[in-house]
């Protein structure tokens, strides 16, 4: 089967509210959740490989599974008890090994019934395998629904999702732009990538217009995701587009423009130091999928000489779409941040003293006639005040998170001195008057690590209109050794830069720019947690790369719903896009999500001679 319609009033409800509906209905056994019934809903287990894993942790918490009846959720591949009276709904991709598994499960007789949701669309001969181990086990009638649930993808944002976590080194840009990669390689990879975008498009429920520059990857993505959405459109009665599947969107005249582009049009930005707070996290600290992973009490004081280091607790944090703080401030420069964070500590240590005070008050002996006649109206504003504590530990266990992460930040931005190098990344992408020479960065010892270093590198290199001179590269490389650099990524950007053949940069970075304003005032007083000395506080610009400007004739065109897919049905007013630039919605998406240190590695890999 396939999922029913993913019904939902307004067309403009997120990606991240559809996926999310399409899961909570999987796990009501693929019906609509009932609202507001005060009826206990049933206890079932659930039971998910590692991809099925990734693409419900960022979207429901346990506490939500819970809710649903999920008592237990466990990994396909581990070692699981029968519950032989409890139902269990399946999550899986439908991959040989998975599939054995289940049969498996079939054959031990493990639970009372099964729901198998498959992420991606099961073959037929795979869903014959598991009918054959049901007859066999006896199982038949346990075997409950098959369902294609086409979620393959990972929704991080309301705007934002990935296709994979979990072995993305397959799709990754060092796979599909390898020197000695195979003609199969690259079929598979293109395979693997239009068929989380078919799902993305599933689930999105609307066919899109397709455009994507000639000649690189983006076009393989565009022709086989262009003709896989026309196969499943042309077979009216099984398409996932259509009447009912889609009653969400098949009112709607306005259909997605999907622009389609290839990592090579932009290289600096991966390599780009960061200001704000999330690209900040992402960059220096483990980051995956809404989590952050620290050592606690990162950068507290060493262990006595001699005696052994204490192991750290590794602890992690959720940053979620529920956290008020993280919404407003994961795009706030970081100075910002940190001010912030101040002035919630402030708030919350003022409240907690007016519920201290207030207890004491309360907790006077009788004979005092002040007290006595105090009490009457403490008591109403001691109520109200008890009556917010758990919203008040909430909002303790928020300010305790982000004053944890942001310190551990700004451990990095101090120790590397990263506002430096952010600020000279600008002005090198910006094409503005410098103010230091590169040399001098990249040769003292106290700015940054050797991948800071060749970070800044390599973005001064790719966005130089003149490549540098031999003798002016000699004296370059010969620093970034000095400095402890592999400099097997400058090769392959060599390589790349030659292959390419612009002189001038193929993304254009526009004026984007920082302005410096007067050092903090806030968080430079001694009493904050946060002590700035010395960072700069830098501002941004808005700073967009200007990479997609799909009216352009060199830009292909396809539209999956034209029967005939000829470039020849491109509608003549060419710019059918207009209303694209106002109050438009846009999501953004990527193959793979890396930080640079993995972009680096990857280079460096590419670039290894």
């Amino acid at each position: 089967d396939a999922p029913s319609p993913l019904t939902t009033s307004n067309m403009a409800a997120s990606i991240r509210e559809k996926q999310t509906v399409a899961l909570k209905r999987m796990l009501n056994f693929n019906a609509p959740p009932l609202k507001n019934t005060a009826a206990e809903p049933v206890w079932k287990v659930l039971i998910y490989d590692r991809f099925g894993q990734d693409i419900i942790s960022p979207l429901l918490s346990v506490k939500e599974l819970r809710d649903m009846g999920i008592t237990l959720h466990l990994l396909l591949h581990s070692d699981r008890d029968p519950i032989p009276d409890v139902p269990a709904i399946y999550f899986v991709m439908p991959t040989e090994e998975n599939i054995d598994r289940i049969c498996q499960d079939l054959r031990n007789q493990l639970y009372e019934s099964y729901y198998l949701n498959f992420i991606s669309a099961i073959s037929r001969s795979k869903l014959e395998d598991i009918a054959s181990a049901a007859l066999a086990a006896n199982a038949v009638s346990q075997v409950t629904k098959v369902f294609d649930q086409y979620l393959n993808f990972i929704t991080l944002e309301d705007d934002m999702f990935i296709l994979c976590h979990q072995n993305k080194e397959l799709i990754s840009y060092h796979a599909i732009n390898r020197a000695d990669i195979q003609d199969t390689d690259m079929e598979a990879i293109m395979d693997t990538i239009v068929d989380s975008l078919f799902c993305f498009f599933v689930t999105l429920g609307a066919v899109p217009i397709i455009r994507c520059p000639r000649g690189n990857a983006a076009e393989m993505v565009a022709v086989k995701l262009d003709k896989k959405l026309r196969e499943n459109l042309r077979d009216a009665r099984n398409s996932l587009f259509t009447g009912d599947n889609i009653s969400a969107g098949q009112f709607s005249f306005q259909r997605p423009l999907f622009v389609l582009a290839d990592r090579n049009v932009d290289m600096a930005t991966p390599l780009h130091h960061t200001w704000t707070y999330q690209a900040l996290i992402h960059d220096v600290l483990d980051f995956h999928l809404n989590r952050v992973m620290m050592e606690e009490g990162a950068g507290a004081e060493p262990s006595p000489a001699g005696a052994r280091p204490k192991k750290k607790n590794r602890k992690s944090y959720d940053l979620t779409a529920a956290d008020k703080f993280w919404q407003k401030h994961k795009g706030s420069p970081f100075p910002e941040v940190a001010e912030s964070v101040q002035e919630e500590l402030d708030a919350y240590r003022a409240q907690e003293d007016e519920v201290k005070r207030l207890k004491s008050i309360m907790g006077l002996e009788g004979e005092d006639e002040g007290a006595i006649s105090m009490l009457s109206d403490n008591t109403a504003k001691l109520t109200s005040a008890v009556s917010s504590l758990p919203e008040l530990l909430e909002k303790k266990r928020l300010i305790d998170l982000h004053t944890n992460v942001a310190t551990a930040v700004l451990d990095h931005i101090k120790s590397r001195k990263l506002d430096v190098y952010f600020e000279y990344e600008e002005k090198l992408m910006s094409k503005s008057t410098l103010d230091k020479s590169l040399l001098d960065i990249i040769s003292d010892p106290d700015a940054g690590t050797p991948e800071d270093k060749m970070r800044l590198f390599l973005i001064y290199y790719i966005t130089a209109q003149q490549a540098p001179s031999e003798s002016d590269l000699e004296q370059y490389k010969k620093g970034l050794l000095d400095a402890g650099c592999d400099l097997s990524p400058l090769n392959y950007i060599k390589q790349w830069k030659a292959f390419t053949k612009m002189a001038a940069t193929p993304a254009n970075y526009g004026n984007s720019g920082v302005k410096p304003m007067g050092l903090f005032s806030r968080v430079m007083n001694t009493g904050s947690q946060f002590v700035m000395e010395g960072v700069k506080n830098l501002v941004l610009k808005q700073h967009v790369s200007r990479i997609v400007s799909p009216e352009t004739d060199d830009y292909r065109y396809f539209d999956p719903k034209m029967l005939r897919g000829s470039e020849s049905s491109i509608p003549r007013n060419k710019n059918p896009f207009q209303e694209s630039k106002q109050g438009k919605k846009v999501v953004y998406g990527c193959s793979e999500l890396f930080s640079s240190a993995q972009f680096i590695k990857q280079l460096s890999q590419l670039g290894q001679k």
